[in-house]
């Protein structure tokens, strides 16, 4: 006997044949909140989009961009309905001064196509921080004025931060101790 569509739908829900309410969105992009700030959730397509829609909003200031590798972790993480949850993500705050308030983005970025559009036009203060992102993660901005390695030395081969790279190990020899 197979489970009707009604019963499929409300088979985890514990509210039982509840609809399930409409996913928020703002300026086209999944809402969430995470500790009383909201969280924005938009495809790759629409992001830079998002971004200009923000600057204009008053959302002038980008506080801080970072990747993340959920490598081995994909399930472990919410994600509204709709958005696919990726190997990679780009996390980008922004603040708006005069309505004291901030907006968090996560951008899901897939493994086989670790590609961005970067910001510097429109935020350049994140220069250093889209160079630091590519550097460890491997995450490349399209539009970045200059994409080189920032920590590691240009001979590097890899991305530390990648939780597949295999872990480094510097000998270290202390003062005075016998050399190994």
């Amino acid at each position: 006997m197979s489970a009707g569509a009604d019963e499929v739908a409300g088979a985890d829900d514990p509210r039982g044949d509840v609809e399930p309410a409409a996913v928020e969105t703002l300026l086209g992009a999944p809402v969430t909140r995470s500790r009383g700030q909201m969280v924005l959730h938009p495809d790759r397509d629409g992001y830079l989009g998002l971004v200009e829609q923000l600057r204009a909003a008053g959302y002038w200031v980008c506080v801080d961009l970072c990747g993340v590798d959920y490598l081995g972790h994909a399930g472990g993480r919410w994600l509204p309905d709709g958005v696919a949850a990726e190997r990679f993500e780009v996390v980008t705050n922004f603040l708006n001064h005069l309505e004291r308030s901030r907006i968090r983005i996560r951008l899901q970025v897939p493994e086989d196509d670790p590609t961005v559009a970067s910001l510097f036009h429109l935020h350049p203060g994140v220069q250093n921080a889209e160079r630091e992102t590519y550097d460890l993660f491997g995450i490349r901005f399209e539009g970045h004025p200059d994409l080189t390695r920032i920590l590691l030395p240009d001979d590097w081969e890899g991305y530390p931060l990648r939780k597949d790279a295999p872990s480094g190990r510097i000998p270290v020899q202390f003062k005075g101790a016998p050399a190994a």
